[in-house]
């Protein structure tokens, strides 16, 4: 399949997606029964066989290449390559319609330090037809070493006089006197309704991305179901948890020892239905047993092969 391409607008799109006209009755009915998305939550969980894919990093790395892969960066590569074969998973609903995005946008958050009292930076990254494993991983590593080296080590937040992003503004907009905060929240989630809020504040903002990343794994913290938000356009959460040693016995009665992560998914489940999802998470299971799918670029074509 052809990598995403961006959609001419028509009336009633919108400027982060397009209107999907040709779904399902059921799918049209939910949309106007149940307005809030936190209305709509379906959680899945799972656990992923890594084992091959751990083989598979640790090969990459061994090669000498300047930056290092990591676990969530192939997670961040195999949710991009899921949601542009899996199209429905790039769906959003405002005021009762159901509309697709023609990007992909994974967002995640970064700790600035492991500490009770550092900030938190907003990170999401636009996957390109021409990225593979190797891009994705330049660029995570990357955006979140700019946002350690722009952190004042001894208070956890960032240093004065740096750019501003996102997280600048929000705390701009935070020390607002309660009633003017008020209003401007108000009107912001008008805006959002209707799809009329600035692009200064929505870039970059992870309730406007495709899927929202939660690496707990990265401090010891098992997967767990996390909710969805009103606001904005996410309709995909998923967290990564902890790795874990289990023993497998094989069709042939010997056993040996994998190794597994923890992953919780929480969809609106007005975008598609249970055995979409479902057949989702196997294409993910696929990707584990095969990682050196993650070489090619996403716009390649990939047989994906699952019961």
């Amino acid at each position: 399949m052809s990598f995403i391409e961006k959609k001419k607008r028509r009336w009633g799109d919108r400027r982060d997606g397009v209107w999907v006209r040709d779904i399902p009755g059921m799918n049209v009915i939910m949309a106007g029964l149940y307005p809030n998305r936190t209305d709509c939550e379906v959680c899945l969980r799972d656990e992923l066989d890594i084992t091959d894919l751990l083989k598979y990093i640790d090969n990459k790395n061994a090669s000498g290449q300047k930056h290092k892969t990591k676990l969530f960066h192939c997670i961040v590569a195999m949710m991009v390559r899921i949601v542009n074969e899996r199209r429905a998973l790039n769906r959003f609903v405002r005021t009762q319609r159901i509309y697709e995005r023609d990007e992909i946008l994974v967002s995640f958050i970064a700790k600035r330090q492991f500490s009770d009292k550092a900030e938190e930076a907003l990170v999401t990254y636009k996957a390109r037809a021409t990225d593979n494993i190797d891009d994705v991983s330049r660029f995570i590593l990357g955006e979140v070493k700019e946002v350690r080296d722009q952190t004042d080590e001894s208070t956890g937040k960032a240093k004065k006089g740096k750019k501003k992003d996102l997280t600048d503004t929000i705390n701009s907009i935070a020390r607002l006197p309660r009633p003017l905060l008020m209003c401007v929240t108000g009107f912001v989630r008008w805006l959002d309704r209707w799809g009329k809020v600035p692009k200064s504040l929505t870039h970059g903002d992870p309730s406007y991305s495709t899927i929202l990343l939660s690496n707990l794994g990265s401090i010891k913290c098992p997967a767990v179901y996390h909710h969805l938000n009103n606001y904005g356009t996410n309709s995909i959460m998923m967290t990564i948890g902890t790795m874990t040693k289990k023993t497998v016995v094989r069709d042939d009665g010997t056993s040996e020892q994998r190794d597994f992560v923890d992953i919780a998914v929480t969809a609106d489940e007005r975008i598609a239905d249970g055995f979409y999802f479902a057949k989702s998470i196997k294409i993910l299971h696929f990707l584990c047993a095969h990682p050196e799918i993650l070489d090619k670029t996403f716009d390649e074509d990939v047989e994906l092969k699952f019961e």
